[in-house]
């Protein structure tokens, strides 16, 4: 069967359905391939369920932290923690995600679809069918991307969890070690610990390496306080035994010897069985994209989200997925596409505004650039760095609260380019800073932007405060 739509989009997740969304807001029809849930990976698998395993944990902490209002022996049930966690991935059913695509207007088609020509996708069905879909004016790859499985010998026979499995266990293991050191292993490190998992944590060579230096050693000091084993070594060998238990060989120390091991040492993108090479690009690589998330040299392909490797962050994918839907349906009308800068048809903030919460313990939210980047841009910056305990707020938000705020100045334009918070509860303090970085808000405005009494915000006041007197 052959159908003919304006724009096929490969990939039901949160970015593909924007973009198909957007699109035919746009007014033009659109079909959705997939070949698992409608929802994608965040929905099932990574962002919704992964905090909904950690925020029952963090809650409870933090109640203890209120002057011993909630006595320190009071522990999670974890059967009621997974079973919260079901609530947030509908048992694993696309029903709801399905119904609200065809509310949108939105077709689906469902199996793996592949590239077999230019603006040609045929789809295969899990039967065996096919249908063979082609594009007026657009398709729109936004697959995501897969945990990456390093090459340790015996890794793979081991037969190791991502974090597909992590956030959908259904019987927790009695041990787990996590291997890596970056957001996806510290998170569920933190639930599983909180959870009553012995949690093992290897990470050659830090955490949160791509955060400012404290962030990471904040973290490691707290997670090393809730129980964690943190080892930095490198793994040399992992091998399953017929009892099941995994070890983990490493240099310079000690194995590790656990019931499941956790992989979590990065993204390989899903374009391995896409038909790249039928367009002339290499199947398996990342697809490089222009500010509208076109593939340069087409007309008509775009891809979109963790694909184009600009910043693999559901929310980042969803953002680049507007424009990219308004760019679709703007070109199929024939209207201008504004390729400038900040316009609704540029992802720009990709380049040095991204967002970034790390749910972990306590928590780091970010959004710019780290003082390290600003120093390669040759950027002529100013760091003001101020401790977030010694906020009025903060005092009342938990007893003995540690934190910290930075915040990059430059100091050529005046305004900031870099935030980064850690602490309990700071994840809602980065949407303010966003907007900070992203509008470009003079300090000598932003001075009068009154944070409320008390509340954390007044580190924004602090910060400034810190930064005119030189100090």
């Amino acid at each position: 069967m052959t159908r003919t739509v304006d724009l096929i989009v490969i990939g039901a997740g949160p970015v593909g359905e924007n973009v198909a969304d957007y699109a035919h807001q746009g007014g033009l029809s659109v079909v959705i391939v997939e070949s698992e849930l409608v929802g994608g990976e965040c929905s099932y698998w990574a962002c919704m369920p992964s905090k909904a395993l950690i925020r029952s944990g963090a809650a409870l902490d933090a109640a203890k932290r209120t002057g011993g209002s909630i006595p320190e022996d009071t522990a999670l049930d974890p059967v009621k923690v997974l079973a919260r966690r079901d609530s947030f991935t509908s048992d694993w059913s696309d029903a709801g995600q399905v119904s609200w695509l065809e509310g949108a207007g939105i077709d689906l088609v469902r199996g793996h679809g592949r590239l077999t020509g230019e603006r040609e996708v045929t789809v295969t069905a899990p039967d065996g069918s096919t249908t063979v879909l082609v594009a007026t004016h657009a398709v729109a790859v936004s697959t995501g991307s897969a945990a990456l499985l390093p090459d340790i010998p015996g890794l793979a026979e081991a037969q190791p969890w991502t974090s597909r499995e992590a956030t959908s266990v259904q019987e927790l293991p009695e041990s787990a070690a996590f291997l890596g050191g970056g957001v996806v292993a510290v998170e569920l490190a933190t639930a599983y610990q909180r959870l009553g998992v012995r949690v093992t944590l290897i990470a050659r060579s830090g955490l949160l390496r791509a955060n400012e230096p404290f962030a990471g050693e904040l973290v490691e000091e707290s997670l090393r306080a809730l129980g964690v084993t943190i080892v930095h070594a490198s793994p040399t060998a992992v091998s399953r035994a017929e009892d099941g238990a995994v070890t983990i060989e490493l240099d310079g120390h000690d194995p590790v010897t656990v019931s499941e091991l956790v992989v979590a040492t990065g993204r390989t993108p899903r374009t391995e069985d896409l038909g790249l090479e039928t367009v002339g690009l290499t199947p398996g690589a990342w697809i490089d994209v222009d500010d509208q998330m076109r593939v340069p040299g087409s007309g008509w392909l775009y891809a979109v989200g963790d694909v184009n490797h600009r910043a693999l962050l559901t929310h980042q994918g969803k953002y680049q997925a507007r424009a990219a839907g308004a760019v679709i349906a703007a070109r199929a009308s024939g209207d201008d596409v504004d390729t400038s800068a900040w316009s609704d048809h540029s992802a720009t903030a990709d380049h040095a505004a991204v967002p970034q919460v790390v749910f972990s313990e306590p928590e780091v939210a970010a959004v710019g650039l780290t003082a390290a980047q600003a120093e390669q841009a040759g950027i002529d910056h100013r760091v003001v760095d101020y401790e977030l305990g010694s906020i009025a707020g903060a005092s009342l938000h938990a007893d003995g609260y540690t934190g910290r705020a930075r915040m990059i100045v430059d100091e050529t334009r005046g305004v900031i380019i870099g935030m980064t918070f850690v602490g309990q509860d700071v994840a809602e303090l980065v949407h303010a800073a966003t907007i900070a970085v992203v509008g470009e808000v003079p300090l000598d405005r932003l001075w009068h932007a009154v944070p409320s009494y008390p509340t954390m915000s007044e580190i924004w006041l602090r910060l400034l405060e810190t930064y005119r007197s030189g100090a």
